[in-house]
């Protein structure tokens, strides 16, 4: 395809080649707003055939009558505003527009009146006057039946007012089909702010945002701003249900809830009358606690505490951290921390500093701020997916699961970006991966992350996050599945484990533009106990498989071009210590990952450590296949330090660029190790101790105390450990983000 080079663009090459609709591969950075913008006469632009996501902010083209925007990938058409004198708008073949979005440009656009060729005067003249009149009268009958201004208008009090009116009439203000939802919710915010407008700046032009209002409290200086976003979610489309995008609007002083998340609910199964994995809720009862709505958090109390060994007081540091929403600034205690050995290429020489930035409560049953009961149990970033390998921030989005609900939350607002429910069941895992898609008329397959989540049902939902569907569905097995895995290198490619002691990897290929595609399943791995964990060696991913399970380590072949299809294991790593008792033998790995190329890091229940082994070295070690018994020991490098409890399922999970393993324990708390350097001496039988353990944050509710401590289920961290997210037993997740020492 051939690129413009914008250097190089000329006003008259411009306007032949926009006036020619040719396909340039243009995507929204690359079109340059000041020259644009000086084509103060143009009538007709043709941007057919591109890669544009939105339009350039700032683009102002006071005579543009006709646009084309046919197969692009619009995601955000509110950026079409500017061109309040579009008439005639075409927009087919954007997978990601809806008939909500079709709504919201009726309003944006004031005298559009062909819309994808078709007349639509008479449906834009009923949604810009009769449709908004209603809206209108409902949003007016809210504010006087419930709502005023307050005596003296202060920006803090003014903010307050106008934070919980858009919040009112976005969630009882209700009309039309169900289907119009998100744009009943944008329009009558946007009615809400008018009025407001209206009643206090009169004569002023309106503020998008508040003015930042300042609070003080336990000697923290919070600011925060008043920044309401909307999240559309798309109609219904073939074979899928939408998945929901939501607002919350965060106090950094409180853990944000989803009370105000909505969601389409899927079709009522049968459940499964088993319940894996509730043995810990009866070894730790998640009692509600009742009281207000939200929660406070006090950062600066205990954000850190000491190594175990240690007797020396911590220094203190001011930490910062500005962001678009919050601003933190606050005396707190930090350990500098053992930093392992010395530098090495895959990791930072010094060990990076965190602390919490959101707690969200964004899974409870039926949106209750009392439900403290519901068990969070995977999270994970999603991949930087960009044609040019650009990241765009990618990176800041966690997707986390528990209960019978899927969010993706944005970690730098502590926004829940989306929501996807399934009344009934019961998600334990999920997994992130990049599948090919077909579009109509174009031969060109385009890359497009997709999240596969599944539970209690047996069943992997499927779903395109970017388009705000779940786009399908299969039976992985007739009992509950526990964890997911795809390949890194064929993304195509998923392993699934289940509560029938099976692993099964299937080929669920790619999509078309109407979101149909086929599952295959290539393999079928035997063990003997439920997998907990799969991890796929990163040098050769294609080539082995291994799992952690109730009963022990287990590594597979799992190549392809070798048969049978149905296989057992290649070889259990057992280590050095394992509990036992007069009932049990306990071999559960309930936590895996690697950390290099070659070392792993792996935890067992109720030993009370972290091993650090060598995954090459151990497998040299393989035993010869004639040899019935395939038990191999652990190549151990390091022991590291770690809680001891008797709670399982409290998993792992390592950064390899910087060198970090994380696990959080029963008490809340993230143990951190900063690995540098494997090739030091260390004495034989002596754990080394974490470079950090972060306590946890204790969020309070009004008048109900701190909430203590929860286990802490699973961790995750992007790439560049900018952002960590804990998930607890007890309904929390809770953001922590690196900052910089001052």
């Amino acid at each position: 395809m051939y690129r413009l080079d914008m250097g190089k663009i000329t006003e008259k090459l411009l306007l032949e080649k926009l006036k020619a609709g040719s396909s340039l591969g243009l995507k929204s950075s690359d079109l340059p707003v000041p020259l644009l913008s000086r084509l103060r006469c143009l009538e007709q632009l043709d941007l057919s055939g591109n890669r544009l996501q939105e339009m350039p902010s700032g683009l102002v083209l006071p005579s543009l009558r006709s646009l084309d925007l046919t197969n692009n990938e619009m995601e955000d058409v509110t950026t079409l505003d500017t061109l309040t004198t579009l008439e005639d708008l075409r927009i087919e073949d954007n997978l990601y527009i809806t008939v909500n979005d079709n709504y919201k440009l009726i309003i944006l656009l004031p005298k559009l009146r062909f819309y994808n060729g078709k007349d639509i005067s008479n449906t834009a003249n009923h949604v810009r006057y009769a449709n908004s009149e209603n809206l209108r009268k409902r949003v007016l009958a809210l504010w006087e039946t419930s709502f005023s201004l307050p005596d003296h208008r202060t920006a803090e009090k003014l903010a307050i007012v106008e934070r919980d009116f858009v919040s009112a009439v976005r969630h009882k203000v209700k009309y039309g089909p169900s289907s119009l939802t998100d744009y009943t919710k944008w329009r009558v915010e946007m009615m809400a702010k008018e009025h407001l407008r209206s009643l206090t700046e009169p004569n002023e032009e309106h503020r998008d945002t508040a003015e930042p209002a300042d609070t003080k409290e336990n000697g923290v200086r919070i600011q925060y701003s008043l920044l309401y976003r909307n999240f559309p979610f798309p109609a219904k489309r073939k074979r899928s249900a939408s998945a929901v995008k939501s607002d919350v609007t965060l106090n950094p002083q409180k853990i944000a809830r989803s009370s105000r998340l909505q969601s389409i609910p899927h079709k009522a199964e049968r459940p499964i009358s088993t319940t894996p994995r509730t043995h810990k809720a009866a070894q730790i009862p998640a009692t509600p606690i009742r009281g207000q709505s939200k929660l406070l958090v006090t950062p600066g109390n205990g954000l850190r505490e000491k190594q175990h060994q240690s007797k020396e007081d911590m220094p203190l540091a001011k930490r910062t951290r500005k962001s678009a929403r919050q601003q933190w600034s606050t005396e707190v205690n930090e350990t500098p921390g053992k930093v392992i050995c010395t530098k090495s290429q895959h990791s930072s020489q010094e060990p990076v500093s965190l602390q919490p930035l959101h707690v969200l409560q964004c899974h409870s049953k039926q949106d209750s701020p009392d439900d403290f009961s519901t068990q969070l149990w995977a999270c994970s970033f999603q991949p930087p997916l960009d044609y040019n390998g650009d990241v765009n921030g990618a990176t800041r989005i966690v997707a986390t699961c528990g209960g019978e609900s899927v969010c993706l939350i944005d970690c730098e607002t502590g926004l829940v970006m989306k929501k996807y429910k399934v009344p009934g069941e019961e998600f334990f895992s999920l997994a992130w991966s990049t599948v090919l898609m077909s579009r109509k008329g174009n031969i060109c397959l385009r890359p497009c992350s997709i999240l596969a989540a599944g539970g209690k049902r047996g069943l992997v939902k499927l779903l395109h996050p970017r388009a705000n569907m779940a786009y399908g569905e299969f039976r992985a097995s007739r009992k509950a599945l526990s964890i997911l895995c795809f390949s890194p290198r064929q993304g195509n490619l998923l392993f699934t484990g289940s509560y029938d002691k099976n692993i099964l990897l299937w080929d669920i290929g790619g999509v078309d533009s109407d979101y149909n595609f086929k599952v295959t399943q290539l393999l079928v791995l035997e063990t003997t106990s439920t997998p907990l964990h799969f991890c796929l060696p990163p040098a050769t991913p294609d080539t082995h498989l291994i799992a952690a399970c109730e009963k022990g380590l287990h590594s597979y072949n799992i190549q392809l071009n070798k048969d049978p299809k149905k296989r057992s294991e290649e070889m259990e790593i057992t280590f050095p210590v394992y509990e036992k008792d007069k009932d049990h033998d306990y071999h559960t790995i309930d936590g895996l990952g690697f950390l290099t190329n070659d070392v792993v890091a792996s935890k067992s229940h109720m030993q009370g450590s972290i091993y650090l082994w060598s995954w090459n070295d151990t497998r040299a070690q393989r035993p010869n296949r004639k040899k019935k018994k395939k038990e191999v020991c652990a190549v151990i490098l390091v022991e590291l330090q770690w809680s001891s409890t008797d709670i399982p399922y409290l998993s792992l999970n390592t950064c390899p660029s910087k060198g970090y393993v994380v696990c959080g324990d029963e008490r809340g708390r993230l143990w951190t190790y900063h690995v540098t350097d494997l090739k030091a001496n260390f004495r034989s039988g002596k754990a080394i101790p974490a470079t950090e353990i972060l306590a946890w944050p204790l969020p309070v509710r009004n008048g109900q105390g701190p909430v203590e401590g929860p286990p802490i289920n699973s961790v995750a961290m992007d790439p560049e450990l900018r952002y960590l997210v804990a998930l607890s037993d007890k309904n929390m997740a809770v953001v922590w983000i690196r900052t910089e020492s001052s």
